[in-house]
C-alpha cells in the first residue's frame, strides 16, 4: 500500500488523477479502459483533475466502461439522488465518459430474489468486460468502503446491503429528511472490489482521520471494511494533512513516496 499525502485538496486531487491515470495504463494491457466510480464529495476533485487531463490528450473516456460501486434500493434510477443521475452528472458530464459506458447495479425488481439476481449479474458483467482496471474509493467514517458497512464479510460479492445508521444520518443531507434515505442497498462486495487492477482512495478531512488510521494502520477485521486494502498488491491511498493527522508511520510514507532511483542500486 502507498500513502500519499498532499498539502492542499488540489493537490490531492492531483496526486489521486495522477494515479488514476498511471493505473490505467499499467493495468490495462491493451484493453479498453474499464474505470470503478465512486460517488461522495471525496472524488470529486479528482474527476476535475481527469477532465483537465482529458482536455490536455493526457487521456481519453470516451470509449471507456464505468462501474458504480453502488446503488440505492426503492428509488429509481432517475431520481436525482440515484448513484446513476449522480455519476451521469458529476462523471460523465465532467470527463467524458459516455452514458452508454455508465453501469450501474440495479436497485429496483419486482422481488428481494431479482434484485440479487441482478448483483449477481453485475459481478459477471465486471468479468465480462475484463475486469476494473482501477477502481476509485472513497471512505466512510465508519470506515465502509462503497456500502460495505462493519461487519461486512471481507471476500463478499456485489449484494444487498442495509445502510448503517450513521451513513443514512450522513446522507440524509442531500434527501428531504432522513425518512426518505432509502434503508437498503445493492453494493459491490469487498471481494469484488479487491479483484481490481489498483485501487485509488481518497479521502479528506479531520472527520476521515480515524477510519484512514484503521483502515492503514489497524487490524484485518470486518469491523473496519476499509482495511482490506492491506490485502491489495496495489492499492494507493491519498489524503490531505487532516486525514493523515492520526496516522504512526507518516515519517515512513513521505520518505516512501520519494521512491527509489538507480543512485540507490548501486554498491559502494
Amino acid at each position: 500500500m502507498r500513502v500519499l499525502i498532499g498539502s492542499s485538496p488540489e493537490e490531492v486531487a492531483r496526486i489521486a488523477a495522477d494515479n488514476v491515470i498511471e493505473g490505467l495504463a499499467e493495468h490495462g494491457n491493451g484493453r479498453g479502459q474499464v474505470l470503478g466510480l465512486a460517488t461522495g464529495s471525496s472524488p470529486l476533485g479528482l474527476y476535475r483533475e481527469l477532465a483537465v487531463a482529458a482536455a490536455e490528450s493526457r487521456v481519453d473516456f470516451s470509449a471507456a466502461a464505468g462501474f458504480a460501486l453502488d446503488e440505492y434500493i426503492g428509488i429509481p434510477d432517475t431520481h436525482e439522488q440515484s448513484y446513476r443521475q449522480t455519476l451521469i452528472n458529476e462523471v460523465c458530464n465532467v470527463i467524458g465518459l459516455p452514458v452508454s459506458g455508465l453501469n450501474v447495479p440495479q436497485g429496483t425488481g419486482g422481488t428481494v430474489a431479482q434484485v440479487q439476481a441482478s448483483a449477481d449479474a453485475y459481478d459477471a458483467a465486471i468479468k465480462a468486460a475484463g475486469g476494473i482496471q482501477v477502481q476509485i474509493l472513497g471512505i466512510g467514517a465508519n470506515g465502509h468502503l462503497g456500502f460495505n458497512e462493519p461487519g461486512s464479510a471481507l471476500t463478499s460479492r456485489t449484494r444487498i446491503k442495509r445502510l448503517a445508521a450513521k451513513t443514512r444520518e450522513d446522507n440524509a443531507r442531500f434527501f428531504d429528511g432522513i425518512e426518505h434515505v432509502p434503508t437498503h442497498c445493492v453494493t459491490q462486495g469487498l471481494g469484488t472490489i479487491l479483484e481490481a487492477g489498483r485501487l485509488v482512495l481518497v479521502a479528506t478531512g479531520a472527520g476521515k482521520a480515524d477510519a484512514i488510521a484503521a483502515a492503514v494502520e489497524g487490524a484485518l477485521c470486518a469491523s473496519c471494511p476499509g482495511s482490506v486494502l492491506q490485502l491489495h498488491r496495489d492499492a494507493v491511498v491519498v489524503l490531505d494533512e487532516a486525514a493523515a493527522s492520526k496516522l504512526t508511520q507518516r515519517e515512513y510514507y513521505d520518505d516512501a513516496a520519494a521512491g527509489i532511483t538507480d543512485e540507490n542500486l548501486v554498491v559502494g
